[in-house]
């Protein structure tokens, strides 16, 4: 096991370097900065080098990295100062890493804070999105990162809101938000404008395009996959649902002509921010699932929102069959795809 981490570990400064090569490099400490060791002041020779070993030889600090130890200052933790440590090579030198240093100089440390004083339930908006199932005020909230096109995303949309639905009812509140892949996928962002056109009038519409669009993916742009029929069929289908649900044609042409993405682009740039990078993600009441995933582990992470929520799931239930083990697709790493 030991084997395997030292590569890893050498790795991490590596890349931490290579990341944040462009701060300005922070000299090495001169004698003259080396006192005592109370809060404000650098550490003396002694426990500087004493500090230096254990971090080099911990985290295998290849012995071309320098390493930079800053003034110790007070922390949140009793007991504790905190000392600021920097790794420099080749003229590239890394962010400050924050180490903990006991005041009896006796204990080097290292922790992470996270801040749970926020819940997870608020942590990802719906965006006021149609949305299927209970109402927003329901106590778990699914939001559902999609691609129109995006053949394990038209598998989810067909097998797994169908079957939480069945079980949760109006517990449930989800929605789907909109993450084309368009780099990929060349008519995803002209579905996703399309249906956001019926969208604005129709929530009922919009689901109606949603399902027809994803179980017909397939079939848009003809034997050929031609571009330009498929952007063709997906105007059709959106006027001839804008006809269904009685929105205004002229409206209805005028928003499929000019193909805004500017509230598209918003919601991939939201997603970036919150992690994602494949599709399908969703994200229930703040708990991220990417890609596909059984059933079970679905309900599971339900059942304990609902638990969190003071609410009782519903009775076990042995699910249906899912796409359990279908590689997402991705942005950064074609190989995953399944075209």
């Amino acid at each position: 096991m030991q084997n395997v981490v030292k590569p890893f570990r050498i790795l991490v400064f590596a890349l931490t370097l290579a990341a944040l090569g462009c701060h300005a490099q922070t000299p090495a400490l001169s004698q003259s900065k080396l006192g005592a060791a109370s809060s404000g002041d650098f550490l003396s020779p002694d426990l500087a080098r004493r500090v230096e070993v254990q971090v080099r030889s911990r985290f295998d600090v290849p012995p071309d990295y320098e390493i930079h130890i800053g003034s110790r200052t007070r922390s949140d933790l009793p007991g504790y100062d905190a000392i600021s440590v920097t790794f420099s090579a080749g003229g590239k030198t890394s962010r400050p890493i924050t180490f903990l240093l006991s005041t009896d100089n006796k204990t080097l440390a290292q922790f992470t804070k996270f801040d749970i004083s926020k819940n997870p339930r608020d942590l990802v908006s719906d965006g006021g999105r149609p949305s299927r199932g209970g109402p927003a005020s329901a106590p778990v909230i699914i939001v559902g990162f999609d691609d129109l096109e995006c053949p394990f995303c038209a598998r989810m949309n067909a097998q797994l809101f169908p079957s939480i639905l069945q079980r949760y009812g109006d517990k449930v509140h989800f929605v789907y938000r909109d993450f084309p892949l368009y780099d990929k996928h060349p008519w995803a962002m002209r579905a996703a404008v399309d249906v956001n056109c019926v969208g604005d009038h129709s929530p009922e519409g919009y689901w109606n395009l949603v399902d027809y669009i994803h179980a017909h993916a397939a079939e848009m742009g003809g034997q050929s996959a031609s571009l330009a029929q498929a952007n063709q069929t997906l105007d059709t289908l959106t006027r001839e649902e804008g006809k269904r649900q009685h929105i205004d044609a002229a409206t209805l042409d005028a928003c499929i002509a000019k193909q805004d993405t500017t509230a598209i682009l918003a919601e991939v740039k939201e997603g970036e921010a919150l992690g994602v990078e494949a599709t399908p993600a969703l994200f229930i009441n703040g708990e991220k699932i990417e890609g596909a995933e059984p059933l079970a582990d679905v309900y599971r992470m339900i059942d304990s929102a609902l638990i969190a929520a003071g609410q009782t799931p519903p009775p076990p239930a042995e699910p249906a069959a899912a796409p359990a083990g279908t590689p997402p697709e991705t942005q950064q790493t074609p190989a995953k795809t399944g075209n």
